[in-house]
């Protein structure tokens, strides 16, 4: 499943840089987990999640933590979106038990500054499978990659975000034919909707909900 997936990225018609940018440094770790349709790997992954959070610094680039369902059965974008949101609403009950959520974000899924936050870090997920219908998102597993939120604010404070989105939306163009809809820089909408890949309307509600306050 790793080297699955790190040939995946590896591919030209991949057209995340930033990905491309972690697989070249060695910075993407990957946990193989069970079933997305299942509850059976929560905890590990949270765990796996929170010792890659304690890794990270303020200054950390090109990192991102994979998680791969490798059993989980074919799903239509409707299914994939509700697992993917069942699974990162276990993940935060599991780590509320211990973590607050990332003050630099926050925890209100509609709000424009939501990001999705494991052992005190903020991180932008992306949700990946096989019957996605934008290919940069056709995995042939289903899998969930955690990318640290700071570290776009580190590309911003470099003045390298804003170029390197705009190399990524055009590779994106070049291999679909149009840029994905639901693209939008954080702070101007919820990221909320962009996680499962899947096209949404208006009247979009995300469906996860942040406890109030950690138990300890």
């Amino acid at each position: 499943m790793a080297a699955a997936f790190q040939e995946w990225v590896h591919r030209h018609d991949f057209p995340c840089l930033g990905g491309k940018s972690a697989l070249s440094h060695g910075q993407i770790e990957i946990y193989v987990a069970d079933d997305l349709t299942s509850s059976r790997s929560d905890a590990e992954a949270t765990k796996k999640l929170q010792e890659f959070a304690s890794r990270s610094t303020p200054h950390s680039l090109y990192l991102s933590l994979v998680v791969i369902y490798q059993n989980t059965p074919p799903l239509e974008e409707a299914d994939f979106e509700r697992y993917l949101w069942e699974r990162l609403q276990a993940m935060h009950e599991e780590d509320a038990r211990g973590f607050e959520w990332d003050p630099q974000v926050s925890s209100d899924a509609a709000s424009p500054r939501f990001s999705m936050s494991i052992g005190g870090k903020s991180f932008y997920v992306v949700g990946l499978h096989p019957n996605a219908s934008r290919a940069a998102r056709r995995f042939t597993r289903a899998a969930l990659v955690f990318n640290l939120h700071s570290q776009f604010e580190v590309l911003k404070r470099e003045g390298h975000y804003e170029g390197m989105c705009q190399a990524i939306r055009h590779r994106d163009k070049e291999i679909n034919g149009d840029i994905n809809p639901m693209l939008a820089d954080h702070g101007t909408r919820s990221e909320a909707v962009q996680y499962s890949g899947r096209v949404q309307d208006s009247s979009w509600k995300c469906p996860f909900h942040a406890k109030s306050q950690t138990t300890t």
